[in-house]
């Protein structure tokens, strides 16, 4: 154990603690057992050793990632009783679904350590729970998704911007600095390269960002669901076919003859992509008994992904779709309204669009607005497509 004690106060001595993302004061780290699950690359490793750096007492604190070598021949509870006789009180366990049998050691955790805290992270699929000790009534989970723009501008910028309700930001109550910047051509630069934090440590992101859809895609997924060599290959070309594509509607007839994918095995290919946060599924809007809704259309989850991914064609119609289902990610629902417009919102209805777009597709319509991309300023019904970024 002091090899990992070794490396937890090595680790913990190069984070920062100058920028911290928006999901750290929303956690109730008290709880016995906390579950934060998130995209790679989405800074769930830098937010715990943030947290313990900022918050904690750090020699009764041990943070470890599960891939560590030393549980090659060490149990995970195992350490966690050695740890908890030595002093220890709080347990942090980053990229918990890389360890086989995670789930029923935290419950043995749990149950048998009842003075120990625990935080865990793992891949946004682990939201599934599949094959594994039900923790659902034992841990409080938080999803971290990647940086909203106004995150975006506070790490590039040094600044403190606060967050804003939806309702705020629909009477334009966004309190930009216009006098010192353009939000503008900030916005361009976050579409192509601001949704992951390591933006600000690499000099190649695009190839960064490829690394991580490649990890997702051949190993955290397959892992996760027991994909053989033929299935995730098929998963990756999924995905590439989505890309190519996007806003693509879903044609299981078409995607079982070009992929060889069962029409069967196909909504869970999609699950996964989804619950990896790699696509976003809109569905249509539900009514009256029917509560499974269908799935409209099909968008990448955010738009660094498409500008990757699409090989340099990206449709500025889609980008603007992506980015606007993107900033409402785990905060509100959104669904899809062909008939009078682009999205709906928690009763809000939306159409988005360039700075010429009109307000003639939601004439008449109640609680609704037109999202312009290309604008800096809020007017009537007129919301810049920016200013949804300072959601969170």
């Amino acid at each position: 154990m002091n090899t990992l004690i070794e490396t937890y106060k090595l680790l913990l001595n190069r984070v920062k603690t100058d920028f911290v993302r928006y999901l750290h004061d929303k956690i109730n780290w008290e709880n016995r057992l906390v579950a934060i699950l998130g995209a790679r690359g989405t800074g769930k490793t830098t937010l715990l050793l943030q947290h313990i750096k900022m918050c904690d007492e750090i020699e009764t604190s041990l943070y470890v990632t599960a891939d560590d070598f030393y549980f090659t021949t060490h149990r995970l509870f195992d350490l966690a009783k050695e740890f908890y006789q030595i002093g220890g009180k709080k347990l942090y366990i980053d990229e918990i679904h890389k360890y086989e049998g995670w789930s029923l050691e935290i419950k043995n955790i749990y149950d048998l350590l009842p003075d120990l805290h625990v935080v865990y992270t793992g891949s946004s699929i682990l939201d599934l729970e599949r094959g594994g000790v039900d923790l659902s009534r034992r841990k409080v989970e938080y999803h971290l998704m990647g940086l909203s723009f106004r995150e975006y501008i506070n790490i590039s910028l040094f600044e403190n911007f606060p967050a804003y309700s939806l309702e705020e930001v629909l009477v334009g109550k966004v309190d930009f600095p216009y006098a010192k910047y353009r939000p503008i051509a900030l916005f361009k630069q976050y579409l192509k390269t601001g949704y992951y934090p390591f933006f600000m440590e690499s000099d190649d992101y695009a190839l960064r960002l490829k690394s991580v859809l490649k990890q997702v895609v051949e190993f955290d997924i397959p892992t996760y669901a027991k994909m053989n060599i033929t299935s995730s290959a098929k998963l990756k070309k999924l995905l590439y076919v989505i890309a190519q594509s996007v806003p693509f509607k879903p044609n299981f007839s078409v995607l079982e003859k070009e992929l060889g994918i069962s029409r069967n095995i196909l909504p869970d290919y999609l699950m996964y992509l989804e619950k990896a946060q790699l696509i976003t599924l809109v569905r249509e809007k539900a009514t009256g008994i029917k509560v499974l809704q269908k799935i409209d259309k099909i968008y990448l989850n955010n738009p660094n992904i498409s500008y990757v991914l699409a090989d340099g064609d990206t449709d500025k119609g889609t980008v603007r779709e992506n980015i606007f289902i993107q900033f409402f990610q785990d905060l509100h629902p959104i669904v899809s309204s062909p008939t009078q417009a682009d999205f709906e919102v928690n009763g809000y209805t939306f159409e988005v669009g360039g700075k010429n777009k009109t307000a003639q597709q939601i004439k008449g319509v109640e609680n609704s607005y037109i999202v312009k991309d290309d604008i800096e300023y809020a007017s009537l019904r007129e919301i810049p497509l920016w200013m949804f970024g300072f959601l969170y």
